[in-house]
């Protein structure tokens, strides 16, 4: 006898790709997970082989497959992804024809810096509700076409197709049947109109991009896509749900409700906030975005991201050498009782939220005699809290409301001392789900709404949304501000260099 249906969702990140089924009461039966290369040819460039990401998703969903079993059924899979990182490929062949630019790549920020002094970025904000940043995609695919006149030719002709990671994923999941995007990733383009959900004309002649590279864009639920010809996934299993991970994210966390908000820790931190129907302009260099469309309606939301979250904790292992695993920070870091007045601003690959400044570098002050590996580790802990009290507070003032609990996820939050840390640097208590792994919960959710087979907005009272654990802030209010003093201090001398 057959098992209940499952579903299925590809959480396609920076990093690596995680596949997880999940049986109705959102219990995960099987899980995988591929790593992936991380490709940086030059200071500020960041490059993915998209074969490789490909080939990622087919070994987390053979390890996930092999978990429940063969006599198992995928009811539905939902797609969720890094945003903003660029795909160029042939519609002919599926083949790419660049490596991908990842978000994290900053080799546009030349064309960035002219575009604002040219004036373009209010309308790109009124547009697209996004700032003028290397960040986007639409920069770096501009950047693809101008470096190969055969590329842009080709582009031209309609030979070419442009997605960001779901874009890519849906096509070779579909046997090339199906170039579509979904509205919440089409959003983090900058060639997207976010009022009108459609792509903007005035925007594609700016950037110079045919309007014959893009995908379709579609809702984030419904029957979006099947599969065909595929390794290893049967013929036939419909694509019900797509969001970019941040947005899934938010899904899975149950911010359903204006006011609502979450932080994930991955590879960068990202909050985001519900806002509603409506989109609201940030007057503090946040962003406005589509959380997602789903039954005929769209909600948004406020976001902020820091670029370098859990990659700076890798840097202390690879870079550095401080730590052998990743896992060792958390112990390191509370072998001292303080970062000894240390203070890590991590600006790798620019400043993201609420600063913005892609020419920042990164830097460590405070440094005496008697500084340790246990202080540095402390103060890399600090600096991931940090940047997202910078978020917090911007966040809070253009909502003109203060974030009472924040829900947070990623990899990085099974770090209790992480927590503990920003609970009290932002003076607010978070709440850690049992399931940290939202992002893919997020895309299930949706998948499982897109299938029919939970009602918007997918929001259960019980079961695995009712199971967290609390971190209340235990410092007091001086040293609070004492120490996010000195780190807006150092964040000064960051942007000055």
């Amino acid at each position: 006898m057959a098992s209940a249906p499952l579903i299925a969702a590809i959480d396609q990140g920076t990093t690596g790709t995680t596949v997880l089924f999940l049986d109705s009461g959102e219990i995960v039966v099987g899980r995988g997970y591929k790593e992936i290369p991380q490709s940086y040819p030059a200071p500020g460039l960041v490059e993915h082989d998209p074969q490789a990401i490909w080939d990622s998703v087919l070994a987390a969903w053979g390890q996930a497959s092999a978990m429940v079993g063969a006599d198992h059924q995928v009811a539905a899979i939902g797609i969720t992804n890094q945003r903003e990182t660029v795909v160029l490929w042939d519609r002919a062949t599926g083949k790419p024809v660049s490596p991908a630019l990842v978000w994290q790549d900053r080799r546009t920020s030349a064309a960035c810096e002219k575009l604002r002094q040219d004036g373009q970025e209010a309308k790109l904000q009124e547009i697209t509700g996004l700032l003028v940043d290397p960040y986007f995609s639409a920069t770096k695919l501009a950047w693809l076409l101008q470096s190969d006149p055969y590329i842009l030719m080709r582009a031209e002709r309609g030979e070419l197709a442009f997605g960001t990671i779901d874009s890519f994923l849906v096509w070779r999941l579909s046997g090339g049947r199906t170039h579509i995007t979904d509205a919440s990733n089409a959003a983090r383009t900058q060639l997207f109109d976010i009022r009108s959900g459609v792509w903007s004309e005035e925007l594609c002649a700016l950037f110079g991009i045919p309007k014959a590279l893009l995908p379709t864009v579609t809702p984030c639920t419904g029957n979006l896509a099947l599969t065909h010809g595929v390794p290893g996934i049967a013929d036939g299993i419909v694509i019900t749900g797509m969001a970019g991970d941040q947005q899934a994210a938010l899904f899975g966390q149950g911010c359903v409700t204006a006011g609502d908000a979450k932080c994930t820790f991955g590879t960068g931190s990202f909050l985001l906030m519900n806002i509603g129907s409506s989109p609201v302009a940030s007057r503090n260099r946040l962003l406005t975005t589509v959380a997602w469309t789903a039954n005929g309606t769209t909600q948004y939301a406020l976001e902020g991201g820091a670029f370098v979250c859990g990659a700076l904790v890798q840097w202390l292992r690879d870079g550095l050498g401080i730590i052998e695993r990743t896992a060792d920070i958390e112990a390191l870091a509370a072998s001292v009782p303080d970062s000894g007045g240390v203070t890590i601003v991590p600006a790798f690959t620019g400043l993201g939220a609420p600063h913005w400044q892609p020419d920042a570098r990164g830097l460590i002050t405070g440094l005496t005699r008697g500084t340790g590996k246990g202080h540095i580790a402390r103060a890399a802990l600090e600096a991931m809290a940090f940047q997202n009290v910078d978020i917090v507070r911007a966040m809070e003032a253009d909502a003109g409301q203060s974030i009472n609990v924040l829900r947070v996820d990623g990899g990085a939050t099974a770090n209790n001392l992480l927590m503990q840390i920003q609970a009290d640097a932002m003076g607010t208590p978070l709440e850690r789900p049992s399931l940290i792994e939202t992002t893919a919960l997020g895309a299930a959710r949706l998948a499982s709404v897109g299938a029919g087979l939970r009602h918007w907005p997918g929001l259960p009272e019980g079961g695995i949304s009712a199971r967290f654990s609390r971190f209340e802030p235990h410092t007091t209010e001086f040293k609070r501000k004492e120490a996010y003093d000195r780190w807006k201090n150092a964040v000064k001398r960051a942007t000055s260099v």
